[in-house]
């Protein structure tokens, strides 16, 4: 684990103890109950939930939470009959999902790490990576989708939520006003790291579409399909500007 992961990883643990995440709040029972009938919203973004069409049948299939942690994306698929294996840095969230299967009786493989680095599987391990927003928190994301590519399966389905990046030019205090140069990147920029510490945000990244859609096609994938979503509060979202994107990409066979 490098040093700024572990200081996000710190981060968000205190957010969640202190002031509870929308990402770390575990589906209830009767959402479980909903999905083992095919009735389920699942989110990759903050707002907008996955077409259907995107999952598709899942029953038997091996599928990865990259980063997905918490209780939500994970109990949903093992209700709709797939075989989970979730992948976090955040013990907090990974014991959501220990929580949730032990409540409903399933089993789930959990494993605590750290997504920068190698991903600890086989390749063509993987059906479908489900990998909801969280790449703001890294500084490099196209050795994400090189290793995402690696451990899918010929015809496996790659589900993002990716942060656009417009964001991070604004100051987080008063959206109306234009702050930070593009790349958005505390490793690099003293200003933006003090920034970031006044902010208690972690270090968080800002990423381009070239970076995100350029970068998954770079490792290998098809582009099957998108959405745009906004942040679900404030005043991008009050001005329906997106500022995340959700893609569906696949492996070819």
């Amino acid at each position: 684990m490098s040093n700024y992961t572990q200081k996000n990883k710190e981060c968000i643990e205190r957010w969640i103890t202190q002031y509870g995440l929308a990402w770390a709040r575990p589906i209830t029972h009767e959402e479980y109950v909903a999905a083992q009938q095919g009735e389920y919203a699942m989110k990759l973004t903050p707002v907008r939930t996955i077409p259907k069409a995107w999952i598709g049948d899942v029953r038997g299939k091996s599928v990865l939470g990259l980063a997905a942690g918490g209780g939500q994306q994970m109990p949903l698929l093992t209700a709709c009959g797939a075989r989970c294996t979730v992948l976090d840095i955040s013990e907090v969230q990974l014991a959501a999902e220990r929580a949730v299967a032990q409540r409903e009786g399933y089993d789930i493989t959990v494993i605590a790490g750290d997504m920068t680095a190698p991903l600890p599987f086989s390749d063509g391990t993987f059906d479908m990576i489900v990998h909801p927003v969280s790449n703001h928190y890294v500084q490099k994301v196209e050795p994400i989708f090189r290793e995402c590519f690696r451990v899918l399966k010929p015809g496996g389905v790659l589900l993002c939520g990716l942060d656009t990046g417009i964001y991070w030019a604004f100051d987080l205090e008063n959206e109306g006003s234009l702050k930070n140069i593009l790349p958005f990147d505390p490793l690099t920029n003293a200003q933006q790291r003090a920034y970031c510490e006044e902010q208690d945000m972690g270090l968080q990244f800002s990423h381009t579409l070239e970076e995100q859609l350029g970068g998954q096609l770079r490792a290998g994938f098809v582009l099957i399909d998108l959405y745009e979503d906004t942040n679900g509060a404030g005043a991008f979202h009050e001005h329906n500007v997106p500022t995340f994107i959700a893609t569906r990409a696949q492996k070819p066979l």
